[in-house]
């Protein structure tokens, strides 16, 4: 089985802001990660991506916030997409 694409959009907010979002099924967890989810989402602002959630393989599950990368807390690719958006929320109303 190769990896299965279950969600790919890009979201447009303004002439200088959107949120990219994929997210793969994949056959075997990626290197550092315990579930069977390959996932990349960004929110980007004129041009630089100041958040990010990702599962890189070797790194696990861990997302960005400006210059500052944490661990993450995976459980469903549908609290993975609450929390980005909530994320996302936060960062605009900032």
């Amino acid at each position: 089985m190769k990896a299965e694409l279950l969600l790919s959009e890009r979201q447009i907010f303004d002439d200088r802001s959107f949120a990219e979002i994929r997210i793969w099924r994949v056959p075997k967890p990626v290197a550092a990660s315990a579930h069977y989810y390959k996932y990349a989402l960004a929110y980007v602002v004129s041009g630089v991506c100041v958040l990010r959630y990702d599962n890189e393989a070797g790194k696990g599950d861990h997302r960005h916030v400006g210059a500052v990368e944490t661990s993450y807390l995976f459980k469903t690719p549908q609290a993975l997409l609450a929390d980005f958006w909530n994320d996302i929320d936060e960062w605009r109303s900032s």
